[in-house]
């Protein structure tokens, strides 16, 4: 089983995130599937089976959460060496072809959130970078072509 790391916001996030699914998230469940089987005959019934639809995702997804959880171990940051690229480091990296300089927050896949600037250690980009060091230049090959980036600098937050 692949262990998950998340830094301690992150753990909190998903927790968070579990709790209410289980608690309002299956009431208001409930509350949709009760509504529609009130409405009479279930075999022709579009808002039972769309409820019950809902709730099996509702299933999913706290399945999903409940093990993403139980694999997870919250890391300690003082164990990271700063100079390399690792989880929870911010990175900026230069674009050598357009020369345009980006700067991304390395996180697990389930705190990756590219409109934040958090892009997951599984990516192409961040599986590239990951353990890298201020200077190196990697290239790295994404849906559009092959990016040549160079890392330009590497804080601890």
């Amino acid at each position: 089983m692949k262990k998950n790391y998340l830094s301690q916001e992150g753990y909190e996030k998903l927790d968070q995130e579990l709790r209410e699914l289980k608690t309002k998230g299956r009431k208001k469940i409930a509350n949709d599937i009760a509504e529609a089987r009130a409405k009479g005959d279930l075999s022709e019934n579009a808002e039972y089976d769309a409820a019950k639809e809902a709730q099996a995702h509702l299933e999913t997804r706290i399945a999903e959460l409940e093990n993403t959880l139980a694999t997870s171990s919250i890391i300690d940051e003082k164990n990271i060496d700063p100079t390399k690229a690792y989880l929870l480091s911010t990175i900026t990296i230069l674009n050598k072809k357009t020369d345009k300089e980006m700067v991304y927050t390395l996180v697990s896949k389930d705190e990756a959130d590219f409109k934040a600037g958090k892009i997951s250690v599984d990516s192409p980009i961040g599986q590239a970078i990951l353990g890298k060091e201020v200077g190196d230049v990697v290239e790295v090959d994404v849906p559009a072509g092959t990016l040549e980036l160079e890392i330009k600098n590497i804080e601890r937050k």
